[in-house]
Parts: structure tokens; sequence; C-alpha cells
């Protein structure tokens, strides 16, 4: 039997298992799409090229206000002057870029096992349109000595020490962002119970670098399905091609085209929650570039694994109840996604929000 990996799906990264030997070695080894890579519903919507998705320089007096905003409208922004060092972003794509122009047999050394989360794999399985995707994925949970020890014998100690500063400086980053996001909406770290009495707790995070090759066909796949992130704050690096597209209700696909300095902050599910729905959780996808590969360094932020969420009570009234009820903790509101193939938040939902 040929070895398997586990490929995450959009809503949890340890739903499928995947037969490597039907991967091929190479993605540009296919000049034509396979039918089974074929998605039919890409243009259900219009794809609009816009600057629509708010740009906001951390640095503006007024930054909380417009963070807010784009929250409550979009559930998405761009952001600049954030504080991470150039060379220390420059650095981590470098790594990005090394490791996936590895031969497929160097990069399977450090594939994740079934069940688990850590390491290299495949994003080929839809969760629930069971369709394949052209991109890969690599996944580091914990410290990457291991994983690259394999990889770069000779290097792996000067790779360990960029994404561990990248990983430091992406956590302070998604924590002011997330106290900003909190305290727009009155809320103080005394408020919020599971992060300490001086908001100082560590948070669960998972760092993911992503691959989508360049692709012959690129209007008949999916690089990365439709979904929303199921974390507090997701923060992205992406390279300089286009493929991101943010949703809009009654409009279509918006391209969140690269911004040179910029990180895409995205609202993810348990925000949604914890704001009572004051802050959107943004509905994503990538699509692949016909000439050129696409990379993005994603950090996805969440509050411990072992605490209950549920809609902050400083935000509750006789007029605006919890419009949704406790979830346990992060690991069963992953579950609960999974099983509802994405609509997690929908099925949750006690009832539509009062309106005056």
């Amino acid at each position: 039997m040929a070895p398997t990996a586990t490929a995450p799906d959009a809503h949890n990264p340890k739903t499928f298992d995947v037969i490597l030997g039907k991967v091929p070695d190479d993605f540009k080894s296919l000049h034509e799409i396979p039918e089974e890579y074929a998605w039919t519903n890409l243009n259900e919507h219009p794809s609009l090229d816009s600057d629509s998705v708010p740009i906001i320089d951390l640095n503006d007096p007024n930054a909380s206000q417009l963070i807010s905003h784009a929250c409550r409208t979009w559930g998405v922004f761009q952001l600049i002057n954030h504080g991470v060092p150039n060379n220390v972003v420059e650095d981590m794509e470098s790594v990005a870029q090394s490791l996936f122009s590895l031969p497929a047999e160097q990069k399977l050394k450090v594939a994740r096992g079934p069940g688990g989360i850590s390491g290299y794999g495949l994003h080929l399985v839809s969760a629930f349109l069971d369709k394949k995707l052209w991109s890969e994925c690599f996944t580091i949970l914990g410290s990457p000595l291991e994983h690259y020890a394999k990889l770069w014998p000779q290097g792996y100690t000067k790779i360990c020490s960029i994404t561990e500063e990248y990983d430091k400086e992406l956590g302070r980053l998604s924590s002011r962002l997330m106290w900003i996001m909190l305290a727009s909406l009155g809320i103080s770290k005394e408020d919020v119970k599971w992060s300490g009495p001086k908001g100082d707790n560590h948070e669960a995070h998972v760092l993911q670098l992503n691959s989508y090759p360049a692709c012959p066909d690129p209007d008949r796949v999916m690089g990365l399905v439709p979904h929303t992130d199921s974390t507090l704050v997701t923060i992205v690096h992406q390279s300089k091609i286009c493929g991101l597209q943010v949703f809009q209700e009654g409009t279509g696909w918006f391209t969140v085209p690269p911004v040179p300095g910029a990180m895409v902050v995205n609202v993810g599910d348990l925000m949604h929650i914890l704001s009572n729905g004051s802050y959107v959780s943004v509905l994503h996808r990538v699509l692949v570039n016909q000439t050129q590969q696409r990379l993005s360094v994603v950090y996805t932020y969440g509050p411990p694994d072992n605490v209950p969420i549920s809609p902050i009570p400083k935000l509750l009234s006789a007029s605006h109840p919890a419009l949704y009820p406790p979830v346990t903790n992060w690991s069963e509101y992953i579950d609960t996604k999974t099983k509802l193939k994405g609509k997690a938040l929908a099925s949750l939902r006690l009832y539509e929000p009062l309106t005056n």
C-alpha cells in the first residue's frame, strides 16, 4: 500500500488521508487538467478587481476605529506599518520558496502522518465537493526542528531561527490586534477570563506555509475552497501574485491584491462568536495563476485550546441576547465545523439579531 498523509481541507486539518502514490511527483508534470480537478461553479458569482478591501496603517491615530469598522463591514483588511520587520517577512518567504522547491521525495520525508497536523501535506481533497485542489502546504505546530533537520541537514539551525523569529513577531502582532478589536467593542482584558489577569496568557497558534503552483488551466481548478477561518484572528503574508479573494454578499468575490509591506488580517469564527456577531467572519478562497507560483505564510491565532468560547457577557443585554451558545473549546468547534461541512456558525446561531 502507498504511504498516506493527511491533507487539510478548508475546515479541519485532520480529516482526510490521501494516497500519496496517486499524487503527481511534481505539479509541473501535469500539462492538462484531469477531470477530477475540474470545478464547475468557480464563476457562480462575479470576480471583481477592486481596491475596496480596506488598507489600514497601524500608526494612524484612528487605527482602532478603522480596524473596528473593517471588522464589522468586511471581516478583513490589509495592515501596513504593522511592526514586523521586512527582513523577517522576506526570510520567511524564502524558507517557504526553498521548501516547496525541493523534490517530492524529499518533502515526503516530513509528510504528516494519518490524523496529524504538523508536516508536509497536499491540498488535494475538498471536504464537501470531493474535488482535487491545486496546492500544497507545510504546517508547523511547535518547534520546526525535527522537520527542518530532515529537509536541510546542513542548514536547519538557520531555518529554525528564521521560523521562530517570524512566529514570535506574528504572535505579538496577533495579540495586539485581538485586543484592539475587543477594546473597540468596550471589552477590557479583565472581561476575557481565559486571557489571564494581564491578558498575557499564551494563546494557541499554527503557522502554515502554502504553495499554489502555476496551473495550465486556472479557470477550471481551485487553489483553496471557499471557507471561513476557525480562529480569532488570521494574519496572511502573500507573495506578489494575486489569488486571494474575499466574498461580499450580494456583490461577489473581491480580489485582495498584494500590497508591498502589508499583511492581510482575517476575522475568524471564534472572534465572530466572542463579539456576538458584531465582527464578520470573512468567507474567502484562493485562485491559481497560469504562469506563476503563489506563496503565502498563514498565522492562525486562537484561544488556549481548553477554554470555552461564548459571546462576552458585557456585550449582552435584553435587546441584544447571546446569538450563540457556548462552544466547549477550539478543538470541539473545529470538529463541529467539519461534521457540518463548514456551516457551523449558521447551525449554532440561536436566532437572527434584533434590529432597531
